[in-house]
C-alpha cells in the first residue's frame, strides 16, 4: 500500500449537501464514512474524495487519535458532521485543533470518543451513510465491520483482520454484494471473477511481492534486523503491515480472506511471488484462460473500486505506459523459508477461533520484534507454538464475538509469555 500523495492546499468544492444519492441510477454524491482516516488507506481515500467531490461526500471520520491535527484538517476540508476517536484522552486536543481549523463562529462537527466510537460511526442510520470504508488496522476493526453490516451499509473492507478473526460472524451478516474488498489482491480477484461464473473458476492465484527478503533461505533470515524488515521494495506501509509482508503473514491472511470472500476451497487458492507488484492477483478458469488485474502499485485504485462500485472512478490511479518496455516475473513461493502461508491455510481449514489465535499471536510477536525483544525468525516460531497449544477451536454456527475475544486474549497473553522468555534468554 502506498502513502497518500500530497493533498491540495485548500478544500475542493464539495457536493451540495442537499443532494441525495440514488443507488438505482447512481446520480448524486455517495455518502461515505471513513474509518481509520489518518492511516495509509484513510489518507488516500480522503485524497480520492477531494478529487471527486461530485461522486463522494464524507459524512464522518474516525481515527485512533494519534494525529489530531491531521484529523481536524480532514474534517474541515471534507465538512463532515461527525469525528470519532478511540482515545478519550485526546478529545480536548481535538477540540482545540478543530476550533483552529474552522475559525470563529463556524459550527464544529460532533465528536464521539471511546473504544466503541468507530462502531458508532459504522452503525449510523442509512440516511446518513451509504458506504463505510473500514481502513482500521488490526482485529479491533471487527466491531465496526459487524456494525456496518448490521446497519445495511455497503462495506468497503480494507481491514482484513476483521474478516479473518470473525469470518463466520461476518459472513452470517453480509448480504450478497454488501462487502466490496479494498485489499489490492482481493479487489483484483473481485474484478477478474466478473469474467466468468463461479462454477467456471479453477483456481485463484494471489500474488505476493516477496517482501524485502525474497530469495533468502530460512538460514539467511536468522539475523535480519528491524530496519531490514521495514525496507519493503515496492509498497510504503505502516510498520506492522510491512513486517507482515516480510514474514508473508499478510499473504497467509489474504489466502484465508479469499476463501471467505469467494467460497473457493483452500486447495484451489495458490500464492505466487511477483516482485514487480504489477499483477495484483489472477483467476484461472476451467477452459485454461487466466484473467489478471494489473495496475502500477497504487492503493487508490482498489479504494476507488471499494467506494465507487459498480461504477469506476476515472483517473483514480495511474495507468501503465504501454509504450515502454517492462519485465514481469513470477516465482514459486518458498514455503520452508516462509511457513506463514501454509500455517494460515491450516488455521483457515480449522476455522472457528483458530484464525483469531493466529492473527492475535502474530500481532503480539510483531510488536515484540519491533521493540527488539524477538528475532525475526522468532515471530513465526512463536505463532506456530501458540496455534499448536490452542488445540481444537470453537467452530460452526455457535461461534460468538465473546468466543473470538476470549481466544484473542488467550493468544495475546500466551504470545507475550513466550516472547518475554525469549527476550530474557537474549539478554
Amino acid at each position: 500500500m502506498t502513502d497518500s500523495p500530497a493533498s491540495p492546499a485548500s478544500p475542493a468544492p464539495l457536493a451540495d449537501p442537499h443532494l441525495v444519492y440514488d443507488p438505482v441510477t447512481g446520480d448524486g454524491p455517495k455518502d461515505v464514512a471513513i474509518l481509520g482516516s489518518t492511516g495509509s488507506i484513510g489518507t488516500q481515500a480522503v485524497d480520492l474524495v477531494l478529487r471527486n467531490p461530485d461522486r463522494f461526500r464524507v459524512t464522518a471520520l474516525s481515527a485512533n487519535g494519534g494525529r489530531v491535527a491531521l484529523l481536524a484538517e480532514q474534517a474541515r476540508r471534507l465538512r463532515v458532521r461527525t469525528v470519532a476517536v478511540a482515545r478519550e484522552d485526546v478529545v480536548p486536543a481535538l477540540r482545540d485543533a478543530l476550533a483552529a481549523e474552522y475559525g470563529t463562529g463556524e459550527p464544529l462537527p460532533e465528536i464521539l470518543a471511546g473504544p466503541d466510537a468507530a462502531a458508532q460511526v459504522a452503525a449510523a442510520d442509512s440516511a446518513e451513510c451509504h458506504t463505510v470504508l473500514n481502513g482500521i488496522t488490526g482485529s479491533i476493526g471487527l466491531a465496526p465491520t459487524l456494525a456496518a453490516l448490521k446497519a445495511g451499509h455497503t462495506l468497503a473492507l480494507a481491514n482484513k483482520e476483521s474478516l479473518i478473526v470473525g469470518g463466520p460472524l461476518v459472513k452470517a451478516l453480509a448480504e450478497p454484494g454488501q462487502i466490496i474488498p479494498v485489499d489490492s489482491e482481493h479487489a483484483a480477484l473481485f474484478q477478474a471473477l466478473a469474467a466468468g461464473t463461479r462454477a467456471e473458476v479453477r483456481k485463484l492465484v494471489v500474488t505476493a511481492s516477496g517482501g524485502p527478503f525474497r530469495g533468502r533461505t530460512k538460514d539467511q533470515l536468522a539475523d535480519v534486523t528491524v530496519d531490514d524488515a521495514l525496507a519493503h521494495p515496492t509498497w510504503a506501509m505502516g510498520p506492522v503491515i510491512t513486517v507482515n509482508s516480510a514474514t508473508l503473514v499478510n499473504k497467509g491472511l489474504e489466502v484465508i480472506e479469499a476463501h471467505l470472500l469467494y467460497d473457493i476451497p483452500f486447495s484451489r487458492i495458490e500464492v505466487v511471488v511477483h516482485p514487480q507488484s504489477y499483477v495484483h492477483s489472477m483467476v484461472e478458469f476451467t477452459d485454461g484462460s487466466t484473467m489478471a488485474q494489473a495496475t502500477p502499485p497504487d492503493m487508490r485504485g482498489p479504494i476507488a473500486i471499494g467506494l465507487g462500485w459498480p461504477e469506476r472512478v476515472p483517473d483514480a490511479a495511474p495507468a501503465f505506459d504501454w509504450s515502454k518496455a517492462s519485465t514481469w516475473e513470477f516465482f514459486p513461493l518458498d514455503n520452508e523459508a516462509f511457513p506463514s502461508v501454509n500455517l494460515a491455510r491450516h488455521v483457515g481449514e480449522l476455522g472457528g477461533t483458530a484464525p483469531a489465535v493466529f492473527n492475535a499471536a502474530n500481532e503480539e510477536c510483531v510488536d515484540a520484534f519491533l521493540k527488539g525483544n524477538l528475532p525475526f525468525a522468532g515471530i513465526m516460531d512463536t505463532v506456530i507454538r501458540v496455534v499448536e497449544e490452542h488445540g481444537s477451536p470453537r467452530t460452526g454456527t455457535s461461534l460468538t464475538v465473546p468466543d473470538v475475544l476470549e481466544a484473542e486474549a488467550w493468544a495475546r497473553a500466551r504470545a507475550r509469555e513466550l516472547t518475554a522468555k525469549t527476550a530474557e534468554v537474549r539478554a
